[in-house]
């Protein structure tokens, strides 16, 4: 049933927050609504800003939606910039001079990466990568006009800080036979995320793609030549590493520049409630540039991947639709690729064990598959899922930790939530063999045909 009172919406960004949100106001309403976005006046998929880089796809195949879709929808896009938000007039002023009038603002403004005001970080060819802008700059950086030189050309990069942004940087600018260092602050790679064992996989991976990591190191200067142009780091250990091109891949924070000097109230990100809402009657935020004031559960105040966004877009559309709805990630999940290894998880995997955890590790031949369960060691209930090489389908993954199934009965179940494609080597017997070995169990796969098991959870 849509909501009979008419509202102007107004969402500032078009990322897969506000888009979702959008959506789903415009499924539930007749209100009028309005994105406001600087980045590109059409939503695209962010993830596949790599692919356009590699040549695999380009920018209008990336877009979810066809350049019609809105006009169809009657959701208004305006490209532009919001200099600033009136809260008590309702008002917004945009950068061409334009003002928009809302009822009902919903800041989607998302993240930026981290700059830690390093000397020469804002010479040519330093840069992150997040918005379609960091695209177009890295075709330039990675591609300056030098067509004299040929010594010129970009054949190292610098990458600084681990993560799933770096490892898709070194993999895009490889493509283009750009040599890869990284610079790893922690003793392995993601390793204030990932555990040893994942994380030692991960090393061993790197390197089979000739990609240099140098761990326990960090950047301390990046030097520039006679144009402004990078041309070396310096290192805190004083190593002197010539490039032509820096990755800033040292994590993000909330874009919020735009609420900095509203009444909106802030931290980190903007500060709401359970129910989406700031502290000013109407205006809400979602996405990455959001901070819970109470986190759900054990999640973090502020997190920034896309399902979460989407997920608030769907919960923001009921509550400005007239059915106040609190704000339920459910499970923590997130899945990523490292170079053509598969990575998923589920639950809770920190870095280090906690007290009253156990784990099981098991780790194919191949060095490319692994599959870590957590536990807690008394009541022996699954907390989290660990799997590299091996698709997982993620309703089952996340109904086991939910119920809080032991880990036994987890592994009983272990073939009902493979996905891997027709044909793959299935690995359940030898990693119930190796529990049972190391736990003195006697674990057996469930006796019911798998394919009845998963009609349950459909």
């Amino acid at each position: 049933m849509k909501s009979s009172e008419s509202k102007h919406v107004v969402i500032i960004g078009n990322g897969i927050a506000g888009v979702t949100a959008a959506r789903h106001i415009r499924k539930k309403s007749d209100h009028k609504i309005t994105i406001v976005s600087a980045e590109t006046k059409h939503f695209f998929s962010r993830t596949a800003l790599m692919y356009i880089y590699m040549g695999h796809m380009k920018y209008e195949d990336t877009k979810p939606y066809e350049d019609w879709f809105w006009e169809k929808n009657d959701i208004n896009l305006v490209f532009d910039f919001v200099n600033e938000i009136n809260t008590n007039s309702q008002l917004l002023q945009l950068k061409s001079g334009d003002q928009i009038k809302y009822d009902t603002l919903v800041v989607a403004t998302g993240s930026k990466y981290n700059m830690f005001g390093w000397k020469g970080q804002d010479l040519k060819g330093v840069q992150g990568l997040y918005s379609y802008q960091d695209l177009e700059k890295l075709e330039e950086n990675t591609h300056p006009p030098f067509p004299k030189s040929d010594e010129k050309k970009v054949n190292r990069a610098v990458i600084v800080g681990g993560g799933l942004i770096g490892v898709e940087l070194s993999e895009m600018l490889m493509t283009r036979e750009v040599e890869v260092t990284f610079l790893v602050r922690e003793n392995r790679y993601w390793g204030n995320v990932m555990p040893e064992e994942e994380g030692s996989l991960i090393d061993r991976h790197m390197k089979e793609h000739h990609v240099e990591v140098k761990y326990q190191e960090e950047l301390d200067e990046i030097i520039g030549d006679e144009n402004g142009r990078v041309k070396a780091v310096r290192t805190k250990s004083g190593e002197v590493i010539v490039c032509q091109f820096v990755g800033i891949t040292a994590g993000v924070h909330p874009n919020i520049e735009v609420v900095k000097h509203s009444r909106i109230e802030t931290d980190k990100g903007i500060l709401i409630n359970e129910f989406l809402e700031t502290n000013v009657p109407n205006v809400y935020a979602i996405g990455d540039c959001a901070q819970m004031r109470e986190p759900v559960g054990d999640r973090k105040p502020v997190e920034q991947v896309w399902y979460t966004g989407r997920i608030m877009g769907e919960t923001v559309a009921f509550s400005i639709c007239g059915e106040r709805t609190a704000y339920q990630p459910g499970v923590w999940f997130n899945s990523a690729k490292f170079f053509d290894i598969e990575y998923q998880t589920y639950g809770w995997v920190m870095s280090e064990l906690k007290d009253g955890e156990e784990k099981f590790v098991w780790e194919g031949k191949s060095g490319k598959k692994l599959l870590k369960l957590v536990f807690d060691k008394s009541s022996r209930k699954l907390k989290g899922i660990n799997t590299f090489g091996i698709r997982l389908r993620h309703d089952i993954c996340t109904d086991w930790i939910e119920r809080e199934l032991s880990v036994e009965e987890a592994l009983s179940k272990l073939r009902t939530a493979n996905f891997d494609a027709e044909f793959f080597k299935r690995h359940e017997k030898e990693i119930i063999h190796q529990f049972n070995t190391e736990n003195k169990t006697d674990v057996k796969p469930a006796n019911k045909s798998w394919k009845r098991i998963l009609q349950f959870y459909k």
